[in-house]
């Protein structure tokens, strides 16, 4: 049986090389002494992609690329902060499927530095031949992009916007297709995750999940997500819509409530990219126990709320965790202050 087989049917581009690696993360397991109660704990490693260093987006612009080519477009632009994940993999992929990018790029964190301003994610949107622009402060993204994109159709150009971290139907329809790689995976792995937990900025990446999990006919609050951008309640409200936009596009009539949609934003601290002592300790935990990354915007602080849990017991005895790693490594470049010993 085809799991959602009208994700089949969507446009979309290959981006990926197939389904990305689960892994166990016995080093941490042994740490934490996870055993003893029975937890079993997981990683999916889609930082382990190869087009522009790997990440989330990448599964988003799948379907955006495709749309892309649907339209005839010839030109690519984005908009995001200056360290940009999405900005950094919509580069790449215009890169290697011959589309010109222009990207619009906002400081939407309140840091500075060279290693911020020019390095990261800043240093490879550069390389991949992206048009990055930084807006000056309190200027819209979206409507700069809009504007552009009018501008580019009176000389016979034809152009796509994708929104903020690609987190639109379109783009979140990468996660659905995520969770029915995970269903494979599962029936392959002899197992079922009782949480699966992924870092919620833009909503896409939940929300696709939870469509998923969802059209599946599976319980979609096993999709759980810390908050690195709003508060619970906002990014709780988003996330839901945004499922259900999903599942329009999947042809899908059911829906899903806000109590399908598990948020904790108690690791947001000061704010979106914001450094906190939490993230900062759960980077070096993965990366000194499991030789793994973490980048210090998503999965950094996703990550610390996940072993806070894990330690006070927010997390059940027998459960099997599956860690999505959303990647954005090259942030870690950018953070090196912050991370230096």
């Amino acid at each position: 049986m085809i799991l959602l087989p009208t994700l089949d049917t969507i446009a979309r581009v290959d981006l990926l090389d197939g389904p990305t690696p689960i892994q166990r993360l016995t080093r941490i397991e042994e740490a934490l002494d996870l055993a003893g109660r029975g937890i079993r704990l997981f990683a999916k490693r889609d930082d382990t992609m190869t087009l522009g260093g790997g990440g989330n987006k990448l599964r988003k612009l799948e379907f955006h690329l495709g749309h892309a080519r649907a339209i005839g477009a010839d030109t690519l632009i984005s908009t995001g902060g200056l360290q940009s994940n999405h900005a950094r993999l919509t580069a790449a992929a215009a890169a290697k499927h011959g589309f010109a990018c222009e990207l619009y790029l906002s400081r939407m964190v309140p840091k500075d530095g060279v290693d911020y301003a020019a390095n990261g994610n800043v240093l490879l949107d550069d390389l991949f031949g992206a048009k990055p622009v930084l807006l000056a402060r309190g200027e819209n993204g979206l409507a700069v992009a809009e504007a552009r994109t009018a501008e580019l159709g009176r000389v016979g150009r034809k152009a796509l916007v994708i929104p903020l971290g690609g987190s639109t139907p379109t783009g979140a329809l990468g996660y659905a297709r995520c969770a029915r790689e995970i269903a494979e995976q599962e029936a392959s792995m002899d197992l079922r995750f009782d949480r699966v937990v992924v870092p919620n900025g833009s909503s896409g990446t939940q929300a696709g999940l939870v469509a998923g999990y969802a059209a599946m006919g599976r319980d979609p609050s096993v999709v759980r997500a810390y908050s690195v951008l709003a508060d619970a309640a906002k990014a709780r409200a988003s996330t839901a819509s945004l499922a259900n936009e999903t599942l329009v596009l999947l042809g899908l009539s059911s829906t899903v409530a806000g109590d399908d949609v598990r948020i904790d934003d108690t690791q947001l601290g000061a704010g979106y990219g914001v450094p906190t002592d939490g993230m900062k300790a759960a980077v070096r935990l993965a990366a000194s126990h499991e030789g793994l990354l973490l980048d210090p915007v998503y999965s950094g602080k996703a990550f610390a709320g996940l072993l806070h849990d894990l330690r006070t017991g927010a997390v059940s005895d027998g459960e099997t965790v599956l860690f999505v790693v959303t990647g954005g490594v090259p942030g870690l470049f950018a953070y090196r202050e912050d991370l230096a010993s």
